[in-house]
């Protein structure tokens, strides 16, 4: 018995697509084409729109009233980067090698209690975290006191040594699950065949996890790296709900999409200027595309080869 051969038909795919293609770019890519533009435009006396060309750029790059904010707010959002690549990612690694191992007991109920965090609102986060680091009412102090350490407690959101760093490790917290299951997914798609072949072999477990499953899943890695690099510096809420607009204490965590809001819709005495506040988001979104670029053309390819 013959089976019919169906082709897909132009008007088909269209029918199909449209309705997606219609959403995206009605809420994602006209907004964005419209916020890159406004960039090179500022009010004049009138208040009307006046094309300024890369004037705006100029101020906030070059101006001394406005570049150290930006160069401030750049250096966090990598630091804010960097914590997130040596712990979120490493961690996320070997709790996902752990709960990949067969016969491993309760594995279910520890995964979905880790990835719990990722699905609460970051407001609630931000507000625990809080509570729970506050040196008037918290129970950080005593919980370090139940391990010998209540000495090391300290108000470190209020420090501007340490406030940066603290969020940065309750975003950790928050978000681990994610590239748990990511790489939990990819481990598990590792053929048994080959597990078992360099079983046969004498191969040790470490073994096996370094020469076979680690380079397997690779490109994974490297999709959790550059979701991480996006994710973090499109950050905002996480540190609007805990230190609000100003990023305090002194700025110390002020980031690019705190030092957007600022910018854009103005806070206390800042009046907010929408062209400025455009080249901003311009600015990020030129750095995220670098990223993505550099990650796409200098490591993607080497990845491709060790995909299945």
């Amino acid at each position: 018995m013959k089976h019919a051969v169906h082709t897909v038909r132009p008007w088909q795919l269209v029918l199909f697509l449209a309705p997606a293609l219609l959403i995206y770019t009605l809420f994602s890519a006209m907004p964005l084409a419209q916020t890159l533009a406004q960039g090179f435009f500022s009010a004049d006396e009138n208040g009307k729109a006046v094309y300024a060309g890369l004037e705006n750029f100029r101020t906030i790059l070059l101006d001394p009233d406005w570049s150290a904010g930006f160069w401030n707010a750049m250096v966090n959002n990598a630091r804010f980067f960097a914590i997130h690549m040596l712990l979120q990612n490493p961690i996320g690694l070997a709790l996902a090698t752990l709960f990949s191992l067969k016969g491993l007991r309760g594995a279910r109920t520890y995964r979905t209690l880790i990835f719990l965090p990722t699905l609460l609102s970051v407001v609630i986060i931000g507000f625990i975290w809080q509570l729970i680091l506050s040196p008037l009412w918290g129970v950080g102090e005593k919980l370090l006191g139940y391990a010998g350490l209540a000495e090391l407690f300290a108000p470190w959101l209020g420090q501007e040594e340490t406030a940066l760093t603290t969020l940065s490790i309750v975003s950790v917290w928050q978000y681990i699950g994610m590239p748990m299951m990511l790489i939990y997914a990819a481990l598990l798609a590792v053929p048994d065949e080959i597990i078992e072949a360099a079983h046969v072999e004498g191969a040790s477990a470490m073994r096996i996890f370094w020469q076979i499953k680690l380079p397997l899943i690779y490109p994974t890695l490297g999709l959790v790296t550059i979701l991480t690099f996006v994710a973090n510096f499109n950050a905002f809420d996480l540190i609007y709900s805990v230190k609000g607009a100003l990023a305090g204490p002194n700025y110390s965590t002020d980031i690019l999409g705190t030092l957007f809001y600022r910018t854009f819709f103005g806070y206390q005495a800042q009046v907010g200027n929408a062209y400025l506040g455009s080249a901003v988001a311009t600015l990020m979104f030129l750095v995220i595309l670098a990223g993505v670029g550099v990650y796409f053309v200098a490591v993607q390819r080497r990845l491709t080869r060790f995909a299945l």
